[in-house]
């Protein structure tokens, strides 16, 4: 019952972070302040009242569209809310109550966010990467102290340089196979990963390329982009990060018998 309560308060904390995602992921690419001005309407200009910003319930309650002109409200909005809140509730699950939560939650935040610009503008935007891993490191340290793990730290370190160091040694070799915000985001996602363990950071690399060739392959099957485009990979790099996480050890273990 205790896990069921945490969890679903770490849901709705999910649920108001995500709702902050969706500004972030907007603003931040176009160079605006995700502090003012307060949130509008992007047709009639109207300001959002605080009773139609509730995360979810009410897009749900305005159907899907502004209060003021009817123009319908994309169902992105309260999706990303929802689907914070889910991996928020997830990652409380895989954790536990133990202090490096905190910065397995703004792990996830700004994953979030980071897949959300990619997807938009084929961008990983410095603005919310370096922030991120500089907050992330030093709270995830002190949550290893707290939590009498400090001695995963440096495995943690090692791990996002062997990432950063992978994508980017494939990113000079294969001339335009990456973006530079990937071999960035690399080190985040490798600190992360290798903290557990050595297996949940191979895992992770394994299943960001499986995903990120599936994908792939998928999109120039159906014609939807040619040879030469360019596929945002961050996403799969974070996908295969959280699957990582949650079964990274458990597929090493299977493969290995």
């Amino acid at each position: 019952m205790m896990t069921a309560y945490f969890a679903t308060v770490a849901g709705l904390f999910g649920l108001l972070i995500g709702s902050f995602l969706n500004v972030l992921a907007y603003r931040v690419p176009l160079g605006r302040s995700v502090v003012s001005p307060p949130s509008a309407c992007p047709s009639c200009a109207h300001a959002i009242r605080w009773k139609d910003n509730i995360p979810v319930v009410s897009w749900l309650l305005l159907r899907g569209k502004c209060r003021d002109c009817s123009v319908p409200i994309s169902p992105r909005y309260p999706l990303v809310e929802a689907g914070t809140g889910v991996l928020f509730a997830g990652t409380y699950l895989v954790i536990g109550p133990d202090w490096v939560l905190t910065a397995y939650l703004l792990f996830v935040a700004t994953t979030v966010a980071l897949v959300l610009t990619d997807l938009d503008h084929k961008r990983i935007p410095n603005r919310i990467l370096y922030p991120a891993t500089l907050a992330a490191v030093p709270l995830l340290a002190v949550g290893a102290l707290l939590d009498d793990t400090l001695s995963a730290i440096p495995r943690a370190l090692a791990g996002g340089a062997i990432y950063f160091g992978l994508l980017l040694i494939i990113a000079l070799v294969a001339r335009g196979g990456f973006g530079m915000g990937d071999v960035k985001l690399a080190f985040l996602l490798g600190i992360f990963l290798a903290f557990p363990s050595w297996e949940t950071l191979g895992a992770g690399v394994f299943l960001a390329f499986l995903i990120g060739g599936l994908v792939s392959l998928a999109l120039l099957v159906t014609k939807r982009k040619g040879r030469k485009d360019a596929i945002p990979f961050g996403p799969p790099l974070i996908i295969g990060a959280w699957a990582a996480v949650i079964w990274g050890k458990q597929l090493v273990d299977w493969y290995l018998g």
